[in-house]
């Protein structure tokens, strides 16, 4: 019987205020739907880190004048390295090669570059990416050595735009969150007190505080969970319909990972678990100031 009064109350306040309950439950879901939509670029961003830096080399280029025995000497110190996991020796020629290969569609700049203008140099894999500045500083020493150059410079412009985005979707999410309290919190109130003679009847015959908190704390949670599965809806359809289609373009295939199954379920659960928790707490945080004991 306790029970069943509980949720009708939660039905009445609910719907006794539908145009704020509408606005506050939209409020959460924004907020749920970006600060999940962060959490998997978050993540999206993380993988290609792991798999750009696993893919990528250091190169390090030789000057044309380097004799034989400095180029055996480079050869064997890089080869005998424990840093090094692989080495692959690439002469002018093979550059070259390579260069008409990749801009074969380009055959103005590949007629624009003759087959001596590509430097020799030694293309090194790290078994760890990060100790680029401890093999960089042993090997630019060598004589005959040009430069060393880290590829991952080159795809770190990428990943700051990347991590730009990220963050400007967790702080748009964090503001969202906190209007989304705060719009909880004053619906909370405005329900406490459109029936304060019904809390009164409850004082009165001796419900425990609990009791008489515990419909609307459960209002707000209701509110939240639907805040939290909207907002998951919401970052579904953005997956099937504009970030798979955007990722199976030709440009991004096998660069950029897409938003998985696995994923999408991790984050509904964390919405759920944020949505639910935080309302709640707004709710009854809300209801030590407004009903007094």
């Amino acid at each position: 019987m306790r029970a069943k009064f509980v949720l009708s109350e939660v039905g009445v306040g609910l719907f006794r205020n539908v145009t704020m309950t509408i606005a506050m439950v939209l409020t959460t879901a924004i907020s749920l739907a970006l600060l999940g939509a962060g959490g998997l670029i978050y993540a999206q961003v993380g993988e290609m880190q792991d798999y750009f830096y696993t893919k990528l080399e250091v190169s390090i280029f030789v000057k044309d004048s380097i004799t034989a025995d400095q180029r055996s000497a480079l050869d064997s110190a890089l080869r005998g390295d424990p840093l090094v996991s692989t080495v692959t020796h690439e002469t002018k020629a093979d550059a070259y090669a390579r260069f008409r290969e990749q801009f074969k569609d380009s055959p103005e700049l590949v007629a624009n570059v003759g087959p001596d203008t590509l430097p020799e140099s030694y293309r090194v894999k790290l078994k760890d990416p990060t100790q680029y500045q401890a093999a960089a500083a042993k090997y630019v020493k060598f004589v005959g050595v040009d430069q060393v150059v880290d590829q991952r410079k080159l795809v770190q412009k990428l990943f700051d735009v990347l991590d730009t985005f990220r963050n400007a979707a967790l702080l748009v999410a964090f503001v969202q969150g906190i209007a989304a309290l705060l719009l909880i919190g004053n619906t909370i109130q405005v329900a406490a007190y459109s029936r304060r003679r019904e809390v009164s009847v409850m004082r009165l015959v001796g419900a425990s505080n609990w009791y008489i908190q515990l419909p609307f704390v459960l209002e707000a949670a209701l509110a939240g969970l639907a805040g939290a599965v909207i907002g998951w809806l919401t970052l579904l359809g953005a997956k099937f319909l504009l970030v798979d289609r955007l990722l199976d373009s030709g440009t991004f295939v096998g660069v950029i990972p897409t938003w998985d199954i696995l994923s999408m379920v991790n984050v509904l659960g964390i919405m759920i678990l944020v949505g639910v928790l935080l309302a709640a707490v707004a709710g009854w945080f809300t209801l030590r100031f407004q009903i007094k004991y």
